[in-house]
């Protein structure tokens, strides 16, 4: 791989080559995709020429275009493609100077699946995330939907369980009733939860198969159970997971941690955008960040927008259902202080004609 670099005026010329044509028909992605988003998101113009691809623009976006450029290269020698999700991503970074923060992608490998597929971090947070669990015995991911809190745990579940760091993955979910009542389904209580434990299974399913999956079930060695069955238990040498821990109350949170035994790791996932809880009731994962961030072995890990994986419409929703909550919190707080300014002077008003009705002669 060689970069080249010429000024022209105010703009400059950038140049990289790569081995194969192969390698740079991947890097422009098909119908040359990747190559008009780099162009529209940097305001760069990107053209082929000779085997090498230039780009001209402003030093600093050219820059950076080229080292987009660069990973996707690195990508393609290793035989993957970089979803336009993930692209978008990286050049965010990369406008923001940050791309040197996002290890390669040698580095970022979380699983291998029973397919053969590699499971990465795609995202400098989702890194983050998985660098946490590497690093502390419990870790709370918070975060929007989309962002692989889930699937990103399971997967490091079970590397450490192939790898013989835990002899059990525990996953667990709150039995909470998201607008629907289980009480009206089918069957016993087991029949009535699986549904609702069925992303659990499926993210399993996905990395170690369905037949692998069945085996170490029976064999008591994976365990998928509301959380109410963890009650009165400890686990020790065990990977476990708690997801949807927004609806989680404090004490069912605190119950869940101190199962904590010796040699496991405790990951604890949650949105707190979308809680289902009574109103009533605190979110335990809520009250879990404001007492134990400052606990040593424990690490939080806030995940963003940013940081979606799925269809780039996901982001765009979830940006805009944070906008209205911020409007509207913002006009409930101004609604607060009008109301309050109100009674105050009403308060004052009133008080001023009880002392004049005291101690003032009456003018008649």
């Amino acid at each position: 791989m060689h970069i080249s670099g010429a000024a022209q005026q105010e703009q400059v010329v950038r140049s990289i080559r790569f081995d194969g044509n192969d390698i740079v028909m991947a890097v422009m992605g098909q119908l040359d995709q990747n190559v008009r988003l780099i162009e529209e998101r940097l305001s760069v113009r990107v053209l082929l020429r000779d085997g090498a691809i230039s780009v001209t623009g402003e030093e600093f976006m050219a820059d950076s275009a080229i080292r987009v450029f660069a990973r996707l290269g690195e990508l393609a020698e290793g035989g993957g493609e970089m979803s336009r999700q993930s692209l978008l991503h990286l050049l965010g970074l990369a406008a923001e100077n940050r791309l040197d923060e996002l290890p390669g992608q040698a580095d970022r490998s979380v699983c291998t699946t029973y397919k053969g597929k590699q499971i990465k971090a795609k995202t400098l947070g989702q890194q983050q995330y998985v660098d946490a669990i590497l690093g502390s015995d419990v870790t709370f991911c918070i975060g929007p939907a989309g962002t692989g809190k889930t699937y990103l745990a399971v997967a490091m579940a079970v590397t450490a369980f192939k790898n013989r760091e835990a002899e059990r993955i525990v996953l667990t979910r709150p039995a909470v009733e998201a607008g629907e009542k289980l009480g009206f389904l089918p069957g016993d209580l087991q029949n009535k939860v699986d549904p609702y434990l069925r992303p659990l299974y499926d993210a399993l399913y996905d990395t170690m198969g369905a037949e692998a999956y069945s085996r170490y079930f029976e064999k008591g060695m994976i365990e998928i159970a509301p959380l109410a069955y963890m009650r009165g238990r400890t686990l020790d040498n065990s990977f476990i997971i708690l997801d949807e821990a927004q609806n989680t109350t404090t004490e069912q949170m605190k119950m869940f941690l101190t199962r904590l035994g010796f040699g496991s790791k405790v990951v604890v996932t949650g949105d707190i955008t979308q809680m289902d809880l009574p109103p009533d009731k605190k979110s335990g994962l809520r009250e879990a960040a404001k007492i134990l961030g400052a606990v040593e072995g424990v690490r939080f890990v806030h995940l963003t927008d940013r940081d979606v994986v799925r269809h780039e419409l996901v982001r765009k929703i979830i940006k805009a259902y944070e906008e209205y909550e911020r409007r509207a919190s913002a006009r409930g707080e101004a609604a607060k202080r009008r109301g309050g300014v109100g009674q105050g002077a009403a308060g004052r008003a009133a008080g001023s004609a009880r002392r004049g009705g005291k101690g003032r002669p009456s003018g008649n």
